[in-house]
């Protein structure tokens, strides 16, 4: 049997497949990949792909493979990858043999990376995802992180397909597009203003919840933050905690939040926002409704 050792996993390693919408009326939220273009390339390039893929971070991957081969392909972010010690090319498509040592280091950009194989990982399906959620502690490898000594056993050869690598449309340097929130007229025409003239920091307190942002300009600093009754909440909302951080929400996000939303990250650029470091810099622009869905059709770049 193929299995994969983890040799090395940073922090908020997990195993990640394309999600279990439909279930945050019980509290649980889609978890899924923070970067779903990048999931999807290594799926295209590899051709007959598993459903699941490792979501490694900043801090890197290492693994060997035991006890056969299997083909790989690995995207996402900017990281430096070695194969039994040899430098090779970011992203990239890998058969590797028993034996083989895979070592992902931090590289210049990006937060997430994606390892998908042609064979599925076999971890049980829950709700009909294999996906992890930390914060419900469900899916994955026992609903938690990868760490070194995992093993992870992998299951029939997934059948091939056509394999193509499509490149990663440039994320460009602008603003991310933001539709204006339920809550965008409880803050004052000022406030609103500054939010899409100033620029923001993204901060070291980042996870699969949610980015913080730093509001170096005050933009938030007198505005009159309520708390609200709970509602429901999808990722890229931007909410404005108590204390004048607004904050951009993830993937794992909480099903209902308390803090008005001034706007929500249109999905075209939520895996961008996602790839921001901590010390990125970062604009938002208001953009409509018709124009968000065709930057999803199109995948266009601001």
């Amino acid at each position: 049997m193929t299995t994969l050792r983890i040799l090395r996993a940073g922090p908020l390693t997990t195993l990640q497949d394309a999600g279990r919408p439909g279930h945050l009326r019980h509290g649980i939220s889609a978890a899924g990949p923070m970067d779903r273009a990048a999931f999807r390339r290594t799926g295209a390039w590899l051709g007959g792909a598993g459903a699941t893929a490792i979501e490694f971070t900043t801090a890197g991957l290492g693994l060997r493979v035991e006890g056969g081969a299997v083909g790989c392909a690995l995207d996402g972010g900017q990281f430096t990858l070695r194969r039994n010690g040899e430098t090779l090319a970011w992203p990239a498509r890998l058969h590797l043999e028993d034996g083989d040592v895979v070592d992902i280091a931090p590289g210049p950009a990006g937060n997430y990376g994606y390892l998908r194989l042609g064979r599925e990982i076999d971890v049980p399906l829950v709700l009909g995802s294999r996906a992890t959620s930390l914060v419900s502690r469900l899916g994955g490898l026992e609903g938690r992180e990868l760490r070194a000594g995992d093993v992870l056993h992998l299951g029939d050869a997934v059948a091939p397909l056509p394999a193509l690598h499509p490149r990663a449309t440039p994320a460009g340097a602008g603003p991310v597009r933001v539709l204006w929130g339920l809550h965008a007229d409880l803050f004052e025409a000022g406030v609103r203003r500054r939010f899409i003239e100033e620029t923001f920091l993204v901060s070291p307190r980042i996870d699969r919840m949610g980015a913080r942002l730093e509001d170096q300009a005050g933009v938030f600093a007198g505005a009159q933050i309520l708390s609200l009754v709970s509602d429901a909440v999808v990722p890229g909302d931007i909410q404005i905690l108590g204390d004048g951080t607004p904050i951009v929400l993830m993937r794992d996000h909480q099903p209902t939040g308390g803090y008005p939303r001034i706007a929500t990250v249109i999905d075209a650029d939520l895996d961008r926002m996602a790839q921001l470091r901590p010390g990125a810099h970062v604009r938002f622009a208001p953009v409509t409704l018709a124009e968000a869905h065709a930057a999803l059709r199109g995948g266009a770049a601001p």
